[in-house]
């Protein structure tokens, strides 16, 4: 059997993607030297925020300075901010009154933000993508259903220039998954809504999408697979009208899982460099766009999502019960 370069690029980093002791704090290992010119040799990622079910959804809000995380299974949105004390800011950030039984995360996962700056949430309880205007409050649901019916609980969403939201929905926020009774759609699915409302369906073959980033000439969409049997990360060529060829692997996590890495492909984002920030088994992996690897911020958990802010001069993460922040070097930009 010839093994792909991506395989191969995975084995080699399956033993570093080994979860670290149960005392062990956060750390940031250096697996190129290129990745210098981002992070400055010696820098550890330091802990700013605790005491959260399950983080998600960093964003970075540049008018406000300040950093916006939710807690999905306690169905809130924080805020973090300089020199202050960690604050919700929504609550309930997702639908509220949900039933335990049925619905396993009632509230925000993933968040963006518009051209007009106000927020868009992936709500994994209302089974929706929903817009919050930050200075009144005032919600709006862009969109819950296709085809007739309603999704299944949106995960995460990428926002591009001309205000397309892409969006993943598996079925992570209801209780039985695949089995629920709540689940209409067929599919778990990777979808786009076009400014003018319209829907399109990306792609139903995927088992668990999950994370979602388009490259910053928007000719590439990347979407992490979070099944255990085949966790992986897909990327897709863009046509001219946005419709997705492909798509073809970008990197195989099996080897990483298999050596015991904590967590699944999760969240990313992408750099103006094309630089990726990927969740990974074992961690959050800074890696080319040929998927070479670069660094790897590790701990003794799963670390889901990640977000760039202070104008480039930190990456945030969310890291399970905990925000961390990993200082950036001065002048780059992500």
């Amino acid at each position: 059997m010839t093994l792909s370069r991506r395989s191969v690029l995975a084995a080699g980093l399956a033993m570093l993607a080994a979860p670290a002791g149960a005392e062990t704090p956060p750390r940031l290992r250096r697996l190129s030297p290129r990745l210098d010119r981002m992070i400055a040799p010696g820098t550890e990622p330091e802990v700013i925020a605790t005491g959260i079910r399950w983080a998600e959804g960093p964003l970075w809000v540049p008018h406000g300075g300040y950093l916006l995380f939710s807690d999905p299974p306690a169905n809130i949105v924080r805020r973090w901010q300089r020199g202050r004390a960690v604050s919700v800011v929504l609550d309930p950030s997702g639908a509220p009154g949900t039933d335990p039984a049925l619905v396993r995360e009632p509230g925000a996962n993933g968040l963006a933000l518009d051209r007009d700056g106000a927020l868009l949430i992936a709500n994994s309880g209302g089974r929706s993508i929903d817009r919050v205007d930050l200075s009144t409050g005032r919600r709006t649901v862009l969109a819950d259903r296709h085809a007739g019916k309603r999704f299944n609980s949106p995960n995460d969403l990428h926002v591009a220039r001309d205000g397309t939201i892409w969006f993943t929905d598996p079925p992570y926020g209801l209780k039985d998954g695949d089995t629920s009774p709540l689940k209409e759609q067929v599919v778990n699915g990777v979808y786009r809504r076009r400014p003018d409302g319209r829907i399109d369906l990306i792609d139903g073959e995927l088992t668990r999408p999950n994370g979602i980033a388009l490259s910053p000439d928007e000719r590439r969409l990347y979407v992490s697979v979070s099944d255990e049997a085949a966790p992986r990360i897909m990327v897709y060529d863009l046509d001219a009208k946005g419709m997705a060829r492909g798509p073809r692997m970008l990197l195989d996590a099996r080897p990483m899982l298999a050596a015991g890495g904590a967590g699944l492909p999760d969240g990313m984002k992408v750099a103006r460099d094309g630089t990726l920030v990927c969740s990974v088994p074992g961690g959050m992996m800074l890696m080319t766009p040929e998927a070479e690897p670069l660094g790897l911020i590790e701990q003794d958990a799963p670390i889901a999502n990640c977000a760039f802010g202070e104008g480039g001069r930190a990456l945030f993460l969310a890291a399970n019960d905990r925000i961390l922040r990993v200082a950036l070097r001065p002048g780059w930009q992500g």
